[in-house]
């Protein structure tokens, strides 16, 4: 099934790009959840009008991602969960909360799907997550995961 990603997908590609996938995986999850529309020859101009707008928007944000990044870096970010003994949390820091807790630290929104959490944060102390700005701008955060 040829589909055009309208966001980015990890490990597929960024909006506008062409993509070749499974007909289940299109049909069942990135056409219903709007992450990609099905490819028609009319559609090409679709794509042109994507990738231009993604260009425009990538020279224009650069700047601002690496000041946001410098924001966040520096930035003290605590998250306040409920804990048990020992320090477990019951069930894991979300992202979203993560979002919330960036957000009020630095003053900056984030976009709860531009955070990479690479092990699940289900205990307090320290923790590493990384926000992906634009695509060649990162920031790695530390969170500190305290009791409420």
């Amino acid at each position: 099934m040829k589909l055009i990603l309208t966001q980015e997908v990890d490990g597929l590609g960024a909006p506008g790009d062409v993509i070749e996938v499974k007909d289940g995986y299109g049909r069942n999850y990135l056409v219903p959840r709007g992450l990609a529309t099905r490819w028609t020859r009319g559609a090409e101009k679709t794509v042109d009008s994507i990738k231009t707008a993604r260009a425009s928007r990538a020279v224009r944000d650069s700047d601002h991602a690496d000041e946001i990044k410098t924001k966040l870096e520096s930035s003290q970010v605590d998250v306040k969960v409920r804990a048990g003994a020992g320090g477990r949390l019951f069930g894991a820091v979300t992202t979203a909360e993560i979002a919330h807790a960036l957000e009020s630290a630095s003053g900056e929104s984030v976009d709860k799907r531009t955070i990479v959490v690479t092990n699940p944060v289900k205990s307090l102390g320290s923790h590493e997550v990384s926000v992906k700005l634009t695509d060649g701008v990162s920031a790695k955060v530390t969170l500190n995961v305290i009791p409420a």
